[in-house]
């Protein structure tokens, strides 16, 4: 059974960030250039004999270097039903302030690198409010039904002058109906972008071979066959790394406010 509602936004590509900026499709379809920069290649017509026009046109080429975004558009998904707006400005958000209970499971260190898309390409977005919520290492969210009164595993940062918000939690659980995911939104000043982060299954299988996530068995839904996922989750993969006896992430998001 899924629990969440079903996926709402489009999927921003790389190609419609250039046509966003102005970009020619000349230069969104090389967009595989290496990152900061696009190079075209501009065809310049020399010397054509006067004599015969059978003689060849000799070319030379010319590079153009056309700025391409640093920021990565992602797509927007569902908030599902288990956002509860408690207003903790906290970085660490694995502890329970009702009875002051760490939750268990592989510590994890989650960095967003906030940025806005705009007319010259990315600025960095100061100030704005980033909320994560997620279900702990049972598939228990806090809050809502069984565990109402409890606020583990929920909390907000606001973005600093690099754009970057922290946060240390966990490696979340499942529940059934769902694949492994953690919830987030960034507010700023009216604006609200609402949307969902995924893990590779393959390192999940790993990491669900320790406590206390052995203790469920097998999870039912993997990222294949999670419908929200499916509407461009692969946009939303967390590039997990081993960091000492946890984990750690970074997530760079572009926003177009």
């Amino acid at each position: 059974m899924d629990n969440d509602d079903l996926p709402i936004g489009t999927v921003l590509s790389r190609r419609d960030v250039l046509k966003l900026l102005g970009l020619g499709s000349a230069a969104a379809l090389m967009a595989s250039c290496a990152p900061g920069m696009i190079e075209t290649i501009t065809p310049i017509a020399t010397d054509i004999s006067a004599t015969s026009i059978e003689a060849p046109i000799s070319t030379t080429a010319t590079s153009v270097s056309i700025p391409v975004p640093a920021c990565v558009v992602r797509p927007e998904m569902t908030e599902g039903p288990y956002f509860v707006d408690e207003m903790l400005n906290r970085s660490d958000i694995r502890v329970d302030p009702s009875d002051g209970v760490k939750s268990s499971g592989a510590p994890l260190d989650l960095t967003f690198n906030v940025s806005q898309v705009n007319s010259n390409g990315c600025a960095v977005l100061s100030n704005a409010q980033v909320d994560i919520w997620h279900c702990d290492a049972f598939g228990v969210y806090s809050d809502v039904e069984n565990a109402r009164g409890k606020k583990f595993l929920r909390g907000y940062q606001i973005t600093d002058a690099n754009g970057g918000a922290k946060f240390v939690t966990v490696y979340p659980g499942w529940y059934p109906g769902r694949t492994v995911h953690i919830h987030f939104k960034i507010r700023i000043n009216g604006y609200d972008f609402t949307s969902q982060l995924f893990f590779d299954d393959a390192f999940t299988d790993q990491v669900y071979l320790q406590e206390p996530y052995s203790q469920r068995g097998e999870r039912n839904v993997r990222n294949d066959r999670d419908g929200i996922y499916g509407n461009g989750g692969s946009q939303l993969l967390l590039d997990v790394i081993q960091n000492g006896s946890g984990y750690s992430a970074v997530f760079d998001i572009g926003l177009q406010i």
